[in-house]
């Protein structure tokens, strides 16, 4: 293996993105996203190339002032087990803590790896009864996970909500 880099999108990386999340996408592992919302969202994702070929990517999303989401993690599947998902979560908590946020959240099948970076499983209410008023209105389906809301729970079932205090 040759070494790897991981630094912030561009958007000439969006369908190389996609074309990483597709085999996920249709083993049920992530869900799929068109390239309008990656385009959309760039600049929350850094990547991981080597060699000029891109193996990894993932996503820091601000749900609030103190919270964000680390959303669309994913390593190739031949470079799994040798730190590039571990280097891309290291980068969005870096980026999280230059926001301002102390609090990062994820939903997951990957309770093993997030353990291992201190996120532990959250229950229900995570936030206090006015901010989650306010969150239940921006339609973001991530947010909406976040919550737990029942119309999400078909796309969630199996994952696990996790949470991480920086």
């Amino acid at each position: 293996m040759s070494e790897y880099i991981v630094r912030p999108a561009r958007s000439a990386d969006i369908v190389g993105i996609r074309n990483l999340l597709q085999p996920l996408v249709e083993q049920r592992i992530l869900l799929g996203k068109d390239l309008a919302v990656l385009y959309g969202a760039v600049q929350e994702f850094v990547v991981a190339e080597a060699d000029g070929e891109l193996i990894g990517c993932g996503a820091l999303h601000v749900i609030w002032e103190d919270l964000g989401e680390v959303r669309t993690l994913l390593v190739r599947e031949d470079w799994l087990h040798h730190g590039v998902g571990r280097g891309i979560v290291d980068r969005l908590e870096e980026t999280a803590r230059m926001l301002g946020l102390s609090r990062l959240f994820c939903l997951t099948f990957e309770v093993s790896f997030f353990g291992r970076r201190g996120y532990t499983p959250i229950g229900e209410q995570v936030v206090d009864p006015d901010v989650y008023s306010q969150l239940l209105r921006s339609g973001d389906a991530g947010v909406e996970e976040f919550l737990d809301l029942a119309h999400v729970k078909p796309n969630t079932l199996g994952n696990t909500r996790m949470l991480k205090v920086l």
